[in-house]
This record gives structure tokens, sequence and C-alpha cells, in this order.
């Protein structure tokens, strides 16, 4: 038997093919809103089923028709860019309503 304070029981996920497993203490991030200050996955763990998740969110935009959040080639304006109108200083606005 395992002894529990050197290890603890990561919970997988069942979705990503992650299987639970009991780790080191260290292996688990901190997380302050748990009771005990660690987290539920060991951070490699963690880290896979984030980014199976981040997947699956831009699968479902692409389904919707929505676009990449990344554009696949740069794009180039035409249209030259214009400065800013520099806005009238006091004495040129007393200047004008003097005449």
């Amino acid at each position: 038997m395992a002894d529990e304070t050197t290890t603890r029981r990561c919970i997988g996920s069942e979705r990503f093919g992650i299987e639970a497993h009991d780790a080191p203490i260290e292996d688990f991030p901190k997380q302050p809103s748990q009771k005990d200050g660690l987290g539920r996955m060991c951070k490699s763990h963690w880290n896979q089923y984030t980014a199976g998740l981040a997947r699956d969110a831009k699968a479902r935009k692409l389904v919707a028709g929505g676009v990449p959040s990344e554009p696949t080639a740069p794009v180039e304006s035409k249209s030259p860019k214009r400065k800013r109108a520099k806005p009238p200083t006091p004495t040129a606005a007393l200047q004008r309503g003097a005449g």
C-alpha cells in the first residue's frame, strides 16, 4: 500500500483517455481554491487535459462556421495610414476669433 503522505491520486480524465493513478505530491500544482491547496490532476496530465479542451473548443468553433483565432497568412492593409489631425492650439483659436 502506498504511503498517503507522499502520494496523491490523480483523477485522470475518461474523455481524454487519461488513467487515474497515484503520483508523488510534488507532481501536483498548487490550487488555492481546493481544501488541501493542491490540484486534482498531476501537472503532466493537467497539461494534456487543458490542451484537449482547447482542441475541442477550436474544432467546435470551426464546425459552427467560425474563423480560427490565428490567421493563416498576414493580412496587409491596402489603404495608407492616415495621420491624426492635431487639435488647434489655444492661441490659434483666439486669433481666429479675433478677426
